[in-house]
């Protein structure tokens, strides 16, 4: 029944978290990740996310903490990783926004010999943003991770104290081996099928708004876990 329950909270944790999922998939596509780097992004911090907690509450259980004061000590890695989360969204938003408003498309009209005319579109910074890109490419899997390490998986330490209670050390591995399973299960399955519907849908219009678009998401995920309790 503990796995089962532990199986069952997992799912359901991670469904009703949108921040478990919501910042994979608006990065993966406002960076065009390939279907295979969204994977492993949000296996990795998936990962972290579980095992986090994992080691503080093997922690716990090695020097006898009562489950209260790990709990307090979650709620503050909690809101520690809400704040980042909801900072981080923010200073992409604005970011995103700028290179937005930059790229905007414009025309020049060209004449010609004989009186022909012809126009071309282009932006003037696409280049220089290329570099850029390619910087904040390599640093913004890391930026996830070290939140989702700091994001605590609250109800899983609860669940790891009753079988070490029963002094039951196969039963805290199973318990905890099942959660993260599943938990990390879920996440890659939402991203991944939420990533290959949003490509299906017509997106050239606010394409150039995509960064934007991606850091209000991931700051409403921050303020829905800081503020809503999600």
């Amino acid at each position: 029944m503990l796995l089962v329950s532990a199986a069952s909270i997992g799912f359901f944790h991670t469904l009703l978290g949108p921040d478990h999922y919501l910042p994979f998939i608006m990065m993966g596509r406002a960076r065009r990740w390939s279907r295979a780097k969204t994977f492993w992004v949000t296996a990795v911090c998936g990962i972290g996310h579980v095992g986090g907690s994992v080691v503080l509450g093997m922690i716990g259980i090695a020097l006898g903490i009562g489950i209260t004061r790990l709990e307090i000590f979650e709620s503050v890695r909690g809101n520690l990783a809400a704040w980042v989360l909801i900072a981080f969204g923010l200073v992409y938003f604005v970011w995103g926004l700028k290179r937005a408003i930059r790229n905007k498309p414009h025309e020049h009209r060209h004449l010609h010999d004989g009186g022909l005319t012809h126009t071309h579109t282009h932006v003037h910074t696409e280049d220089h943003t290329h570099v850029h890109d390619k910087q904040q490419a390599s640093i913004t899997p890391w930026v996830l991770f070290t939140i989702f390490v700091l994001g605590p998986c609250e109800p899983l330490i609860p669940l790891l104290m009753y079988p070490a209670a029963k002094a039951s050390l196969a039963g805290v591995i199973l318990v905890a081996a099942v959660f993260g399973i599943v938990t990390i299960g879920t996440m890659l399955g939402v991203v991944l099928l939420s990533s290959y519907g949003i490509s299906l849908l017509p997106m050239a219009r606010v394409e150039r708004y995509a960064h934007a678009i991606a850091g209000a998401t991931i700051c409403m995920c921050g303020a829905a876990i800081q503020f809503l309790g999600l």
